[in-house]
């Protein structure tokens, strides 16, 4: 009598790699980020109310004593409102991060099994899709006090991706401080002397022209600048291939830097 053995039926697991691993992880750590704003709205409406106040203030306050040789104040103006809304926007990554970091929430995360980048890039992602919001905002109340476009509707969608990217590279040096701060008001406090000036002693409510010459030099050189003059490039006219160039390389320049030094200290954090 002959036995025939039938082999037994083994099964077939495929182990996701650890790239979609961490795309999905950071999916989560998105989605529960953008949770917070649907369940305190107020974080999104006070981020949004000093900007709206810098519009008025500057269209109809200071505006009349700025002169901007062969363009409108307000069309001049609005590209750098939307510079300085996503900048101080991106002060939010660092201070969310103190804050999950000092609830003991960050030690939670890394006690599961899921890619270290994820708690990271998802913060940093939750705040883009804040920004789509904020920007969106600030481009309607641009029109409303008299803002105009005069190139077309891509160049403004391409001034909205810079801005984005900006925004998304500025939100990694934030993490970095807010890892290193453990705290929501020493994040914030070390985040804005950092900021301020970079804001302020650029283009994006004066020409340089109006500044000393040695300020006028560190101006047109720092990132605030580069950013609001590509964006002015896309939306009022002009060459756009040079400084949009330079703001993709300070955006992907700081992302480099910044990025693997807060994962990094992230992983040193709890």
């Amino acid at each position: 009598m002959t036995t025939t053995t039938f082999p037994a039926t083994v099964p077939v697991t495929t182990e996701r790699s650890s790239l979609v691993k961490a795309a999905s992880d950071t999916m989560a750590i998105t989605w529960r980020n953008l949770l917070m704003l649907r369940r305190v709205p107020q974080l999104l409406v006070f981020s949004t109310i000093q900007p709206v106040l810098f519009v008025l203030m500057f269209r109809y306050v200071f505006g009349g004593a700025i002169r901007v040789p062969g363009v409108r104040y307000v069309d001049y103006l609005m590209p750098g409102i939307f510079a300085q809304t996503v900048a101080f926007g991106s002060i939010n990554t660092g201070v969310g991060l103190a804050q999950d970091l000092g609830t003991g929430l960050i030690e939670r995360f890394r006690s599961l099994p899921m890619a270290r980048s994820a708690v990271l890039a998802g913060r940093t992602a939750a705040d883009v899709v804040r920004n789509v919001l904020v920007v969106a905002l600030m481009v309607s109340v641009g029109f409303i006090v008299g803002f105009r476009v005069h190139t077309n509707a891509a160049g403004l969608l391409a001034a909205v991706g810079l801005m984005l990217l900006f925004g998304f590279a500025l939100s990694w040096v934030f993490a970095l401080i807010g890892l290193a701060t453990a705290n929501p008001e020493s994040a914030q406090a070390a985040a804005f002397p950092l900021l301020a000036p970079l804001v302020f002693a650029s283009s994006a409510f004066v020409p340089l022209k109006s500044m000393p010459g040695w300020l006028q030099v560190l101006a047109a050189h720092q990132p605030v600048t580069i950013t609001v003059d590509a964006v002015r490039a896309l939306v009022l006219g002009g060459p756009t291939l040079r400084p949009v160039v330079q703001m993709v390389a300070w955006a992907v320049g700081l992302i480099a830097v910044f990025a693997p030094l807060a994962v990094s200290r992230y992983r040193r954090a709890a």
